[in-house]
């Protein structure tokens, strides 16, 4: 219907509807071409195919077959990522649209009236977990209660899909995918113990039914390590504060003979080249429009050349939009896909960057790009399911913030600092803005721990003064 709306009226597509249909085929292309190329055994190939798929478009089952890729070249250069990997690999999904799809490609094999019963059960059992909730109200990672009205939908759904072994001439891989979607409602119903069962909701408020393993250390050892293959993982994250037994945990080595650490030490002359900034404790709690002004300072007292990382794009949205017109340099927001807007700044010279997601690790900023990083929030996991299985294993929450809280932070704090020095010339302030990070806040022993060693500063006047003694003429230009 689009289509012949759009022949008729002589429109076309808006240039930015077009520019995300060939971002979206492109990432496909990528993603199914590493696929194919992982098949064959050409493990390069799917790595280059899989790392720039995921430069486009942020997708965990794409991570998932990358995480493989690596565990067959026995290399895992960045293992930092495996277990968020592994979990999703030992996490099974049916969404709504995945439905949509298998009735699709029933009605195409000429099982219409299969496919309308299919989906009018599917749609009741997405009726039942949605009835009552707004959209608003609708939550990413909800967990999965077993109300009577939902067991009556999931008994429906499964009887229909356990009667599509009996049509026929039905492809083999139509049956398999019914059967793979049979299988995962039966863990709902059954309300497997080994499973962590979840609603998360996509973009349109619809259900997608998750069952995650609480067994993926186990799984990882049977999988990866008891093959007795050697296997080095490296990564510049694996230790959390100078300890490898948080990591070591999360890949199902903890009890695993022989392993070997080996910490390189950095090349970087830290002491010389990097200045940390914490803003003075006030008693008041540092909002938004606080910390709007506090970048303010800090980006005219470093003339640009900043990233401000923040945990959230909805206060990165509101931070951004307290600071527009407060300075002359160009200034950015990279959502979700912003290739194309890192890579402006990056030619800009001095702009300012807002940024979260993936902006967190991976992307260099060599030279004078990024003289000043901003970590606006300590970036502590955010709570889900699967955290919530895990808390309930410690006999309290002060025990389980240790033991997986604060690793986790630490580990993607070092990450968000190594945006900042990248190479032996760099030089950078670095500020935390986070009060509990502050000096004398909460968690500021452990947000130096995650650090290397360097001077620490509260007074906008060193920071000045750093740039000036750090920085060319030029710079200021």
């Amino acid at each position: 219907m689009g289509f012949f709306k759009s022949f008729f009226s002589g429109k076309s597509d808006s240039p930015a509807n077009e520019k995300q249909k060939n971002e979206q085929k492109n990432f496909e292309i990528f993603k199914y071409d590493g696929m194919r190329a992982q098949r064959m055994g050409r493990t390069d190939y799917a790595i280059k195919c899989f790392t720039e798929a995921l430069a486009i478009q942020e997708d965990f089952e794409t991570m998932g077959y990358l995480a493989q890729v690596y565990t067959q070249t026995n290399e895992l250069d960045e293992a930092h990522k495996l277990p968020d990997a592994a979990r999703q690999m030992y996490t099974e999904t049916l969404s709504s649209r995945a439905m949509d799809e298998l009735c699709l490609l029933l009605q195409q094999a000429h099982y219409k009236d299969f496919a309308r019963h299919l989906r009018t059960a599917f749609l009741t059992l997405s009726f039942s977990c949605t009835q009552g909730l707004s959209k608003l109200r609708r939550k990413a990672g909800e967990p999965f209660v077993l109300t009577p009205f939902r067991r009556a939908a999931l008994i429906d759904c499964i009887a229909l899909l356990q009667n599509a072994g009996g049509l026929l001439n039905v492809p083999r891989y139509l049956l398999n995918r019914l059967g793979e979607a049979e299988s995962l409602l039966r863990l709902f119903l059954l309300q497997v113990p080994t499973r962590i069962l979840y609603i998360d909701y996509d973009a349109d408020a619809q259900p997608t039914f998750c069952a995650a393993s609480n067994r993926v250390p186990q799984l990882l050892r049977s999988a990866l390590w008891n093959t007795r293959e050697p296997a080095i993982l490296t990564s510049g994250t694996l230790a959390a504060a100078g300890d490898f037994s948080h990591t070591e945990q999360l890949l199902g080595l903890a009890a695993y003979r022989p392993l070997r650490h080996f910490r390189a030490n950095s090349p970087f002359n830290y002491k010389k080249k990097c200045l940390l900034y914490f803003p003075p404790r006030v008693k008041m709690q540092m909002d938004n429009r606080k910390m709007a002004e506090e970048i303010v300072r800090l980006v005219g007292a470093c003339h640009g050349h900043a990233l401000v990382l923040f945990t959230s794009y909805r206060q990165m949205a509101e931070v951004r939009a307290l600071t527009d017109g407060q300075w002359q340099y160009p200034t950015y927001q990279a959502w979700r896909n912003g290739g194309r807007v890192i890579q402006q700044f990056k030619e800009s010279g001095n702009g300012v960057l807002f940024a979260a997601g993936s902006c967190w690790e991976g992307i260099d900023f060599p030279g004078d790009m990024v003289s000043l990083l901003i970590i606006a929030k300590l970036p502590f996991p955010i709570p889900d399911p699967v955290s919530d299985y895990e808390r309930r294993q410690y006999p309290n929450l002060r025990d389980y913030i240790n033991a997986e809280i604060i690793p986790e932070m630490q580990k993607k704090l070092r990450q968000g600092f190594g945006r900042a020095i990248r190479t032996e010339q760099d030089s950078c302030v670095v500020a935390i803005l986070e009060e509990r990070a502050g000096i004398g806040g909460r968690y500021h022993d452990a947000a130096l721990a995650a650090l290397p060693t360097c001077p620490i500063t509260e007074k906008i006047e060193d920071v000045q003064q750093f740039i000036r003694e750090q920085k060319r003429p030029d710079y200021f230009l």
